[in-house]
């Protein structure tokens, strides 16, 4: 009973965080304005570029990551890494972060890869994208610092009193995306503990990390990594073209919201629900974007992105039935 329990917790709760994070920034949104600029104030040809590179960022990642298989001695079928990534990204919309032993288990089941030593790759591809994006993040605020001081200096802001703090519903949607981070790392350090006892398990992961040492065209998983965040960004950053009042945003704007938003998915709700939205509208207002405006773009963005996911998890699951079967 107390398994069931907690599997349907980790379900629910990422749900209700990211319920009640939206719930918080859109309180007083008129969803009207929404309707009207997703019937008539899209430019659907914009959006279909930006969705193109969000597909070639999960085509570029399965690529590198049969790169960083070969070392083990293992050849999976392209197409197969490809497929995993895609259902992986969807599985996580059910339960952030398990889309990671997903697509082990899909390279397991159809290529006979040891799930262990895929599941080690997974691992060492994850502290690659956490040095790309800190690396970025870094160079964007050093290249935006004066937007950030010349907002707290038009705007007067200051250090908000104690009482002020905890009248205000930003603190509670900071608090609960808090908590959802510690809770996401309490269950990372449990998988951990548990691979320490599995010492047969523990090894083949570690040898799985220490594949990238192995990596024959280091050049090329560099272009890879590159690529995969350049793809990224313009997922991103091609959907400003999308409506009248966020196409004069330029590369730097761009690049805030972006490194905003990345960081705003490590809370554990479906697609980053909730905190991407909090994060992404309050950089845009930064740049004078109105916040109903600012609104409606990431309602309709997250809303178009997440629909992708979910297209190409279900192209890659019956992808793998029908040819892998």
């Amino acid at each position: 009973m107390n398994k069931l329990l907690k599997k349907i917790l980790k379900i629910i709760l990422p749900i209700f965080l990211g319920g009640f994070i939206l719930y918080w920034v859109y309180r007083d949104f008129d969803f009207s304005r929404a309707g009207a600029v997703l019937l008539r104030g899209t430019n659907w040809w914009w959006m279909s570029f930006s969705l193109f590179f969000g597909v070639m960022s999960h085509v570029v990642r399965g690529w590198r990551w049969k790169q960083t298989l070969k070392p083990l001695g293992v050849r999976p079928v392209t197409s197969d890494c490809v497929d995993a990534i895609f259902v992986s990204y969807a599985a996580n919309l059910a339960l952030p972060r398990i889309g990671e032993v997903s697509r082990c288990g899909v390279l397991a089941r159809y290529d006979n890869v040891s799930f262990a030593k895929s599941l080690g790759t997974v691992v060492t591809e994850r502290l690659i994208d956490t040095l790309c994006i800190l690396l970025i993040a870094g160079l964007t605020f050093l290249l935006q610092m004066p937007v950030f001081f010349r907002f707290f200096a038009e705007t007067g802001t200051k250090i908000p009193s104690l009482m002020y703090l905890l009248t205000s519903p930003w603190f509670y949607v900071a608090l609960f995306c808090v908590v959802g981070v510690l809770v996401l790392l309490y269950y990372l350090l449990r998988m951990l503990s548990f691979f320490e006892r599995v010492k047969g398990v523990a090894l083949n992961v570690w040898e799985g990390i220490l594949s990238l040492r192995d990596v024959n065209n280091v050049p090329l998983f560099i272009f890879y990594t590159v690529l995969i965040w350049l793809c990224y960004f313009y997922h991103f950053y091609i959907a400003f073209y999308c409506f009248q009042f966020t196409e004069h945003l330029g590369y730097l704007a761009g690049l805030v919201m972006f490194v905003g938003g990345t960081f705003a998915v490590i809370v554990p709700t479906p697609n980053g629900a909730g905190p991407w939205h909090f994060a992404v509208i309050t950089m845009m207002m930064l740049y004078g974007v109105n916040a109903t405006d600012a609104g409606v773009f990431a309602l309709i963005v997250h809303a178009v992105q997440t629909l992708l996911v979910i297209v190409l998890g279900i192209w890659g699951g019956i992808h793998l039935s029908l040819v892998r079967r």
